[in-house]
């Protein structure tokens, strides 16, 4: 408890010495320290920064996604962007140099290998969440195998989500924020829209029930049903 303290009083002293604000500053030059302090935070992290992440090193009065204009309009035409993805911001690489980054270095650490089964049952946990395994497997009418959701799991493109009310309580099954980092999604809305999908005639129930779906909804090719599909996003981590 005493070190939890100490260690919180330390970054509170820490806050209070790191100018946010920039008063000293001309607004212009504000502004682009400002820009420098998010571009470099976002370029040094692994993972995508969120909003909260970036105010503690901007003024309160500054507009995060004006900045995030402002930097993406000094990359256009640079190989790599400022993307929104999984609930923050993330440099990437452009799509158009994918294939000089495969042959440079090889694919990526993040890509995951799923047959078509596994990117349908993918497809309705993303629409249909929280959804139990029973569930999934009435809507294809066949099970849904443990070793398949567990495959899913290993990717760490679903999670355990809430026990279903149902007789049992079972685990219902989630997407993860790899999910929408693997697909390139900045939150689950991004997602094509179920209802326009239907009123198209590009998705179904029906088509759900039956896995006579095009894969190519979610960005990828597929003709035969064990083929493997690449499901990296369109940007290149």
């Amino acid at each position: 408890m005493a070190e939890a303290a100490r260690k919180r009083r330390g970054r509170a002293d820490e806050d209070a010495l790191f100018d946010r604000e920039l008063d000293h500053l001309p607004p212009e030059a504000r502004w682009r320290e400002w820009m420098h302090r998010v571009e470099a935070t976002i370029f040094a992290a692994q993972e995508p920064v969120g909003r909260e992440t970036l105010a503690r090193i901007v003024g309160k009065g500054c507009a995060i996604e004006l900045l995030i204009d402002d930097i993406r309009e000094e990359l256009r035409g640079r190989p790599y962007d400022l993307v929104a993805v999984a609930g923050g911001w993330k440099h990437l690489t452009r799509p158009a140099y994918a294939d000089a980054i495969r042959a440079a270095v090889g694919g990526s650490e993040t890509k995951a290998d799923l047959t078509q089964s596994e990117v349908l049952v993918l497809m309705c946990i993303a629409y249909f969440q929280p959804i139990t395994r029973a569930e999934l497997s009435s809507f294809f009418g066949k099970e849904v195998s443990r070793d398949l959701i567990g495959r899913l799991r290993g990717a760490k493109l679903i999670a355990s989500g809430p026990r279903s009310p149902t007789p049992g309580a079972p685990y219902t099954y989630v997407t993860t924020k790899e999910f929408l980092l693997e697909f390139g999604l900045a939150t689950l809305r991004d997602l094509p829209d179920f209802e326009a999908l239907e009123d198209a005639g590009l998705l179904s129930k029906e088509k759900l029930l039956t896995g006579d779906i095009p894969v190519g909804l979610l960005g990828q090719e597929g003709d035969e049903e064990e083929a493997k599909i690449d499901i990296v996003g369109d940007e290149t981590f």
